[in-house]
């Protein structure tokens, strides 16, 4: 089958295009033909090696973190899926792959498709989607009446948190560029943040929830929009101790989560906020618990770009660039 794969991890390298057999099927795993996939910036991040302590990849591997296609092939112990369902879902980490023709994904992860949505648009949804029900439904809690911020409103991450939270009846406050305001209103944002004229800790407060999903320096500014009591859900570091010992991370390792952290941890103390580190884990059953608000049009995908199969480096670029309104995905059938 052909896959993209990464060679070596670096900031400046390319995937490469190659024949590579398809995945052995595990008792558990159902053998997914891929028809679309999405990026996103976890690619960026594995690629670059990043994520080389949390998830050691042994070059070469095929890279992707979303999947929709059909089910061509079950394991054994396989119960809930057939061939011909048409399915989406993150694989899980250590079994990834879904910028390739095949990809292996266990039941548990997998779940049937939105029968409204496009395979580009399931594809688009499994990632993020799982990311915020795990910051805002399993640990935050969201409640009616809540106030959440929401970085990066027009983001993949964005547009979706953005949906879900004003579905779960919370206001909602986020940052974006100036082009972007009105849109990002239009996903239902409350109180739109124009980060170029604006700075958000001078114009936002009180805030129940945060969901940080940028650098180390915007992560303390948010600290500051909390009240005391709420909490700080970060997807992009650093990681805590409690996530340290949840991953089951070297000594070593912990170690080095344990000091990346400390400062910020510090500063949530004597603010009497929450702080957290959220690497969402794949899931299939939230995934069916999300299915429905996709097939009532209570969210909807967003999709900015559909890149075909052999321009998998062009649409990493572009995902890396920053630029994409909504999620960027890979017609790969």
């Amino acid at each position: 089958m052909k896959a993209f794969i990464v060679d070596r991890y670096g900031k400046n390298e390319t995937l490469r295009a190659a024949d590579v057999p398809e995945p052995v099927l595990r008792e558990d795993e159902v053998l997914v033909q891929v028809h679309a996939a999405g990026v996103n910036l976890l690619d960026v991040k594995v690629r670059n090696g990043e994520f080389k302590l949390l998830l050691p990849y042994k070059t070469p591997f095929v890279l992707g973190h979303d999947v929709a296609g059909v089910v061509v092939r079950v394991g054994p112990r396989v119960r809930q899926f057939k061939p011909g369902d048409e399915v989406y879902s993150r694989p899980d980490d250590l079994r990834i792959g879904t910028f390739a023709e095949f990809v292996a994904v266990k039941e548990a992860s997998l779940a049937l498709k939105p029968k409204n949505l496009t395979m580009e648009e399931a594809a688009s949804i499994p990632l993020v989607a799982l990311t915020v029900w795990q910051a805002l439904v399993e640990r935050a809690k969201l409640k009616k009446g809540q106030k959440v911020f929401i970085q990066a409103g027009s983001g993949g991450v964005g547009t979706f948190a953005i949906q879900l939270a004003k579905h779960l009846g919370a206001s909602v406050a986020t940052t974006t560029s100036t082009g972007n305001v009105a849109w990002v209103k239009g996903l239902g944002a409350d109180v739109v943040v124009d980060y170029k004229k604006e700075d958000f800790e001078k114009v936002l407060g009180g805030y129940d929830v945060v969901l940080n999903s940028q650098d180390g320096k915007t992560l303390e500014k948010s600290l500051n929009v909390l009240q005391a009591g709420g909490q700080l859900i970060s997807i992009s570091g650093p990681p805590t101790p409690e996530f340290a010992e949840e991953s089951k991370a070297p000594w070593f390792v912990k170690q080095v989560m344990r000091a990346l952290s400390f400062g910020t941890r510090r500063k949530a103390k004597q603010l009497k906020v929450g702080y957290s580190f959220l690497f969402m884990k794949a899931s299939g059953t939230q995934l069916r618990q999300i299915t429905p608000l996709f097939e009532s049009g209570a969210i909807r995908p967003v999709v900015d770009k559909v890149f075909p199969f052999d321009a998998t480096n062009e649409a990493l670029a572009y995902v890396e660039s920053g630029r994409a309104k909504g999620k960027v995905v890979i017609k790969v059938r």
